[in-house]
């Protein structure tokens, strides 16, 4: 178990020491996570903008092409996890970000249409491998009592990243000028570049070392996670319980808009809110988390947090005022607190019920089974909020609820599962650094 950063000190200074990872590889892959978010937030911050006014697509254009783009990582999930363990989660994680290096240093000269439809499909291959293979990587390369601790600071480490990134590419957008928006993914690339060199760097963890011996070229042997149920079920419904994105995003910020009579200026306040609670809270709210019973009673907690910002974010609608700007933001720190708790939940059931020797496999059964949990939310929640009113916030609250309650024999079934059919993990295995 990792030394605990000390608490002497008081004041700021203690809070902020919180916010230092305890060892030495959890600190180098927080620095990776923000390596990340800020290249990424750059770019995303004025994409809108880029794909528009530099790409000339229609609004309708880029829906779609996202759409597409959306789909195609789907797809690619699973197949892309088995590559993963074919062939290691580091290389695999170095090899898809130089490759989405070199789609960022494209992007400044795609002119149409379809040519965005093109690099965005290609793009989305090789973010597929890179989300797998981060995962898998993360929880191989860690001793199993500091995964949900390491994870957690990796989370606050990418809303840095995030909040720096979106910094830069503002300062993009205020120049007004559509050269300087056109150059801003080479920004981008360069930061990534930097990223794959620092993962490069990062020891290698004992899956990477069965590949480089050759033991993980033999097929593993007992079922896939195609064949565990409760893994299944428990990615499903993690999705659900990960809808909270979807009230925080989307939801509650058109219902501001279109139901309540709260100034639209608030919205930057409730995202800064967000921002600011998931760097400095997730260390805090992770250490709880130790079991699977942790994590299932996190799963409650979350949902409590979630149904509670619904009925709050109801009651909007008929309030003035200060009233309605308090009621607003309260629910959206509530719904941040329902995705502070599932986060610990998600990472100890990774941590718990993948297979060590195929995590990447695992992983992409994860995303496409999350997927396919949370996917529909955007159309049917928004759809509930705005037409049905305080009964439709009822039914989005009631979902969540079913889905809790059903991630409990799921957990069961996949532990079961697990102790069937999963090799013993072997903790003693040191990471080997990279020379």
């Amino acid at each position: 178990m990792s030394t605990p950063v000390s608490d002497t000190g008081s004041g700021t200074s203690g809070v902020f020491r919180r916010l230092i990872p305890p060892t030495p590889l959890s600190r180098r892959l927080a620095v990776q996570s923000m390596l990340f978010s800020t290249g990424d937030g750059a770019f995303v911050t004025g994409s809108a903008v880029f794909l528009t006014q530099v790409v000339g697509m229609s609004a309708g254009k880029v829906g779609i092409a996202i759409t597409i783009a959306g789909i195609a990582e789907f797809l690619f999930a699973y197949p892309a996890g088995r590559v993963v363990d074919r062939f290691g989660p580091k290389r695999v994680w170095v090899i898809s970000t130089v490759f989405r290096v070199a789609c960022f240093c494209v992007l400044p000269f795609v002119g149409s249409f379809w040519e965005y439809v093109a690099l965005a499909i290609t793009f989305a291959v090789f973010e597929s491998a890179g989300h797998s293979s981060h995962h898998a990587y993360v929880l191989d390369v860690l001793p199993p009592k500091e995964r949900v601790e390491t994870q957690a600071y990796m989370y606050s480490a990418l809303n840095v990243g995030f909040t720096l990134g979106a910094i830069i590419g503002g300062i993009a957008l205020a120049f007004d000028n559509l050269t300087v928006i056109r150059w801003t993914p080479l920004f981008t690339a360069a930061l990534l570049l930097a990223n794959a060199f620092w993962i490069s760097r990062l020891p290698a963890a004992p899956h990477d070392l069965r590949v480089a011996s050759g033991e993980q070229r033999v097929k593993p042997v007992g079922p896939g996670p195609m064949r565990n149920w409760g893994w299944i079920l428990v990615s499903f419904f993690l999705g659900t319980l990960w809808t909270n994105q979807v009230l925080l995003h989307v939801v509650i910020p058109l219902w501001l808009v279109e139901a309540t009579d709260a100034p639209h200026v608030l919205l930057a306040w409730l995202f800064g809110t967000n921002t600011v609670l998931c760097i400095f809270l997730p260390a805090y709210t992770s250490k709880g988390v130790r079991t699977l019973d942790d994590a299932l009673r996190y799963t409650w907690i979350s949902s409590g947090f979630f149904v509670i910002s619904c009925v709050i974010t109801m009651a909007t609608h008929s309030t003035v005022g200060l009233i309605t700007v308090l009621l607003v933001w309260l629910g959206h720190v509530t719904v941040t607190g329902a995705e502070l708790a599932v986060s610990g939940a998600s990472w100890s059931f990774q941590a718990e019920l993948m297979d060590p020797k195929r995590r990447g496999e695992y992983q992409g059964v994860n995303d496409v089974f999350g997927a396919l949990g949370s996917r529909w939310a955007p159309a049917l929640y928004t759809f509930l909020a705005l037409s049905w009113g305080a009964e439709g916030w009822l039914v989005i609250g009631g979902i969540i609820v079913v889905a809790t309650i059903c991630i409990g024999p799921s957990v069961r079934i996949a532990q079961g599962f697990a102790q069937r059919n999963f090799p013993e993990e072997q903790e003693e295995v040191e990471p080997v650094a990279t020379a």
